[in-house]
């Protein structure tokens, strides 16, 4: 069976080499902006079916995934800019974030399979010039919550709570693996 990673993130397809089967990349043309009073979780959930859907193909499997961080219900993307990255990890100082990672998993043939993971993060208390360190060694501009866990960005925190600790990184391989299992894959 052919599989599609609808993604460009470097992040996601290092995840998915993990698995050990064979993929191809597309870059999914998806509008990712909210629509009104979309709650977070119906947000990532939408936009991961969107981008899959939008690499489906006659006898194809395709995965998409979106991540956003919510404080507050307060959804939180990726910051775009060195200044955008500072002001995201001031306001998530000290504070328990939730990071929700959607994947799905969509055949050419409309099937459509689905998981939502809820990661939660207890920031420990910042200051300003541990912020601007870390957003300069890291540059996690291109990351929902300004950080990557893979990375120095786990001396960020003081706890994490999760089923899977990938989804963090932006593709939950427990529940990918699972999707694809019910697909007909061989995982492993």
């Amino acid at each position: 069976m052919r599989l599609v990673l609808a993604s460009t993130s470097p992040y996601r397809r290092a995840l998915l080499q993990r698995l050990g089967l064979a993929f191809e990349v597309v870059r999914p043309e998806v509008d990712e902006s909210p629509r009104t009073g979309e709650s977070p979780p119906a947000l990532v959930r939408r936009l991961a079916r969107a981008k899959a859907a939008a690499a489906a193909a006659p006898g194809t499997w395709s995965i998409g995934s979106d991540q956003l961080a919510e404080l507050d219900g307060a959804p939180i993307g990726k910051p775009g800019s060195r200044e955008a990255a500072c002001r995201q990890l001031a306001m998530m100082s000290a504070a328990r974030v939730r990071f929700l990672t959607a994947v799905a998993l969509h055949h050419g043939d409309g099937r459509c399979l689905e998981a939502l993971d809820v990661t939660e993060v207890r920031f420990r208390a910042l200051t300003g010039a541990e912020i601007e360190r870390y957003v300069d060694a890291e540059r996690p501009l291109d990351c929902a919550g300004s950080f990557k866990a893979e990375g120095l960005g786990i001396a960020l925190f003081e706890t994490i709570s999760s089923q899977d600790p990938t989804a963090l990184v932006g593709l939950p391989l427990i529940a990918t693996a699972r999707l694809l299992r019910e697909a007909g894959f061989a995982v492993p």
